[in-house]
């Protein structure tokens, strides 16, 4: 990131939600607390633009001037995300539809449909008027286009979606006749002959196309990303040399950020764990490997956490006092050149009015406040980080297009895809070994093991990709459900796995997921042999080919069967793993896998609840249980307390 080498901090500042009597403190609390950058302006287009074409933006020069002469750098948003009343009044098929048919009203947010072409116009008319004028102004630091790409409206059903997506399939097929192809409409007599016969996925008798509804997935990540496309062409006319960003949202399951990711100069994220999930640092952890992953290693942005509690929960408990810093240090670990926030000030009116914010309902005179400085100038402290890589031995893939495809309906069984992920990515975790997160069809060369669950939909390509992996000498571990399908989602006949079945030298012959009564998953299974445990979920029937049977099927329906079997092929050595290990039997095979491909470990042992990540010549500790922590790490003894952290230097190298 531009500028000086410090983290950012700060937050989203919305000065027109107070009086301007306010403004003047809001600048010396946030020199107070250290705080670097203030995003502004992400739902200000009401007040930026209060009549169609008339533009009020003096007051966005006052604050932007305040902020400058404060020391306080600006990322400035586009103000997209929440179309003014009187658009709604004029425009009104730009609302979404639901897949039901119902068309969403005005009086929330994010109330447009993405493919609408009012919206884009206004929007972009929006961004002329804003880049025009700010392009120079001596506070900007970088543009933030939208706010959260489809967080509550990913996908719309309204006329201009449905024409949209015809086009959409047009460009990818060419013809109907590829369409018909690809989509297998043969099956229920769902031929097109034409485009124009094509619909959105909407509500149907029962289970639609799947080849349909991943492709109207695929198109609704396009769609969006043409929006933020659009915006930033517009910025780049005026302010070639500023970055532009737009935030993600983690595992967020509505837009495919591989392909999003190389039209962001900055990739930044939100990020908002549950205080009542005790496991929550696992996802929280693998999703900083994902933004750094989606970066291709540079340094990202968290633009937005919680200081505590959310909002939009069932039940909105605080954070747990610590807990904020904990996860902050996790995230610059991890690669955050930034650790931002929503927002500065917390709210008086509105939905969001009891989300957590840095000044709190209190005032700065409170507890929440004083550890906001503290946080503040402790990142002051670690400059040095700025710009440093994550170095990592070993890759595991995700994949949007299987992601979808698994959560379909009328599948072999009900698998929640980034839940499986985490399980995989956890004994990793435990053994302070970093990893990063690759997308299907990565250059891999450079990893001594690569992990690929649950990648349901393969490419042929990319399956070959891994199989010279392997022979060049790699470590590879595929796991069930895995090239299953092709990218039409046509089966992988002759025993499933594609090209990979001469990679691990086997076949799967059938799919057996475990199922108790009215739909249940079923109970354990057990595994015997070198991985003897329990198991559950998934249970491949395989024959072997050309393998070692590293573990067997005690019990199930493939009993006696193989469930984890291991190849050296070529120079490497490949393995696959036809169920989902129990953690404990996961941390056996992942304390084998280290070994085998010299991967060093921090812990000797799996940890539980404590993380341990170099970046750079630093070597950050969190522990995120609820209790004190003692542990030998780094040849050193550590006392670390409950939701507690450590940044350590002059590491043994």
């Amino acid at each position: 990131m531009p500028g000086d080498a410090r983290i950012r901090y700060g937050a989203d500042y919305n000065p027109e939600q107070w009086p301007q009597d306010v403004w003047h403190e809001d600048v010396r609390l946030m020199r107070a607390a250290h705080v670097t950058t203030a995003t502004v302006g992400v739902f200000s287009w009401s007040r930026l633009e209060p009549a169609p074409g008339e533009y009020d933006l003096g007051w966005l020069d006052d604050v932007l001037a305040r902020l400058h002469d404060g020391g306080v750098r600006v990322v400035l948003a586009t103000a997209t995300a929440s179309p003014p009343a009187w658009f709604v009044a004029r425009y009104p098929d730009a609302l979404p539809v639901t897949q039901d048919g119902v068309r969403l009203g005005f009086g929330s947010r994010q109330h447009y449909s993405p493919s609408s072409p009012d919206y884009r116009r206004h929007a972009l008319a929006l961004v002329e008027q804003l880049a025009a004028r700010y392009a120079d102004h001596p506070a900007l630091e970088m543009w933030h286009v939208n706010n959260e790409y489809g967080c509550h409206v990913a996908r719309s059903y309204d006329a201009h979606t449905v024409a949209a997506f015809r086009a959409w399939l047009e460009t990818r097929y060419g013809t109907v006749d590829e369409l018909n192809r690809a989509w297998g409409t043969d099956f229920w007599s769902q031929r097109y002959s034409s485009f124009d016969e094509v619909g959105a996925p909407a509500a149907a008798p029962t289970f639609r196309n799947p080849t349909q509804e991943l492709d109207f997935r695929r198109f609704t990540s396009d769609a969006l990303l043409a929006l933020h496309r659009a915006e930033s062409e517009v910025i780049r006319r005026h302010s070639p040399d500023v970055p532009i960003t737009t935030n993600f949202m983690g595992f967020f399951p509505d837009a495919d950020y591989w392909a999003w990711a190389p039209y962001v100069d900055v990739v930044s994220d939100d990020a908002y764990p549950d205080p009542g999930d005790p496991q929550a640092h696992v996802r929280l952890a693998a999703q900083r490997d994902l933004m750094r992953g989606l970066g291709e290693g540079r340094p990202w942005l968290l633009m937005e956490q919680s200081p505590s509690a959310v909002n939009w929960r069932p039940r909105n408990a605080p954070r747990p006092h610590g807990q904020h810093r904990a996860h902050s240090l996790q995230a610059v670990a991890r690669g955050a050149d930034g650790i931002l926030h929503f927002q500065w000030r917390q709210s008086a009116a509105g939905a969001e009015k009891f989300h957590s914010a840095l000044v709190p309902h209190a005032g700065p005179d409170s507890r929440a406040f004083h550890d906001v400085c503290a946080l503040g100038d402790e990142l002051a402290r670690l400059g040095d980080l700025v710009g440093a890589r994550v170095a990592a031995h070993v890759a595991i893939v995700l994949d949007w297009d299987s992601w979808w495809a698994l959560e379909q309906d009328a599948t072999p069984t009900r698998v929640a895809y980034v839940e499986r992920f985490l399980d995989w990515y956890a004994p990793f975790l435990r053994r302070g070994v970093t990893v990063d997160v690759v997308p299907a069809g990565a250059d891999v060369v450079g990893y001594d093991l690569v992990v690929v669950p649950l990648l349901h939909v393969a490419r042929a390509a990319h399956l070959d990709a891994l199989d010279a992996y392997v022979r060049a000498g790699g470590n590879l571990v595929v796991t069930y459900a895995t090239a299953v399908l092709d990218e039409d989602l046509h089966v992988y006949l002759g025993g499933y796995l594609g090209p990979l079945r001469a990679t691990l030298g086997v076949r799967v012959e059938e799919l057996a997921p475990t199922a108790g009564p009215d739909g249940s998953p079923g109970g354990p299974l057990r595994l015997t042999g070198e991985l003897a445990g329990e198991a559950s979920l998934w249970q491949d029937v395989l024959v072997v080919d050309d393998a070692e049977v590293v573990a067997t099927f005690d019990d199930g329906y493939a009993a006696g069967g193989p469930a984890v079997t291991r190849r050296e092929h070529g120079d490497g050595v490949a393995w696959y793993v036809g169920t989902q290990p129990s953690a404990r039997v996961l941390d056996a095979l992942v304390d084998r896998l280290l070994t085998d491909a010299d991967v060093p470990a921090l812990f000797p042992s799996p940890v539980e609840g404590v993380e341990a990540v170099r970046r750079g010549d630093r070597l950050v500790v969190v522990n995120h249980t609820g209790a004190p922590r003692t542990l030998a790490l780094a040849g050193r003894v550590l006392h670390l307390g409950p939701h507690d952290a450590q940044v350590l230097t002059d590491l043994p190298a």
